[in-house]
């Protein structure tokens, strides 16, 4: 998660709760997580971009796709 590029939207954190914390930005509550639909949804549609979901055995960018 890029916390400089995050604008504290919070869609992160109130599509996957389980996974985001809301500070002054957004945060990560782990590092490495599974690709749920949730994780890939936050960062679909974080509106900078400021969230990857990258596969950890190959580094192929999962999400966003735009």
């Amino acid at each position: 998660m890029d916390q400089v590029r995050c604008i504290s939207s919070g869609f992160c954190v109130g599509s996957a709760p389980d996974h985001f914390a809301m500070d002054l930005v957004s945060r990560p509550l782990a590092d490495v997580v599974a690709p749920s639909d949730r994780v890939i949804e936050a960062a679909e549609f974080c509106p900078v971009e400021a969230i990857s979901v990258i596969d950890a055995k190959d580094g192929t960018r999962i999400a966003p796709g735009r």
